[in-house]
């Protein structure tokens, strides 16, 4: 079996970001993938997206960026509304909470860490 998992990494700021994503997907699921005192490397399931978040020890010259996000498909309005008041907490709005011509209800943000999330009503019959 192959599969691709898409890995985020983070500068000593995973464990916040878990809060804050705990917060705005309460039935997240968090599995450590080291025995550390303070986990470096977790598998993540958000919204039924595998992830792996590490915590790198060194200091890099680059984060994350807005070219990758993660796209949250929402059937109700209110869930919309309700991740993106979480998850632009102290973030960066780089499409305002409104209607446009692909979805009714879409914002795109990028969190207090640097990760980017699309968050949108889905259109019937799709994402």
């Amino acid at each position: 079996m192959i599969a691709a998992i898409p890995q985020l990494m983070f500068q000593g700021a995973m464990a916040d970001a878990i809060a804050l994503w705990s917060r705005a997907f309460p039935d997240m699921q968090v599995e450590r993938l080291d025995g550390d005192d303070r986990p470096t490397r977790v598998r993540a399931l958000i919204a039924g997206q595998p992830l792996i978040l590490f915590d790198s020890p060194p200091v890099h010259d680059f984060g994350f960026t807005p070219s990758i996000s993660l796209l949250i498909s929402c059937e109700e309005a209110a869930d919309v509304d309700r991740l993106a008041a979480i998850l632009d907490e102290g973030g960066q709005v780089f499409m305002p909470l409104d209607e446009y011509p692909f979805s009714p209800r879409y914002t795109w943000v990028a969190d207090r860490f640097g990760v980017s999330w699309q968050i949108m009503l889905a259109a019937e019959g799709g994402p």
